[in-house]
């Protein structure tokens, strides 16, 4: 059964996500790092030229990157 991409990318989000949890639980990453991985993260979709054809893909992955950073779902908050 082949694996679609959004299958792929879903299960890929759900575990970094999970990760990213586990290391601010453990008092392996503070907030402000993991907040830093993802606007890193974003800022490397949000800039990237287009030159392998996707930059619609790019600036898609930018906006959800940002969209998780806004909602404040990678850190556990009260």
């Amino acid at each position: 059964m082949p694996i679609t991409p959004d299958v792929t990318g879903a299960a890929a989000l759900s575990i970094v996500e999970s990760l990213l949890l586990a290391l601010n639980d453990h008092d392996i990453l503070p907030e402000k790092e993991i907040v830093g991985v993802l606007k890193d993260a974003a800022s490397t979709h949000a800039n990237d030229p287009g030159t392998d054809g996707l930059e619609e893909h790019h600036k898609d992955v930018a906006t959800l990157i940002n969209k998780i950073l806004a909602g404040g779902n990678s850190v556990r908050r009260p």
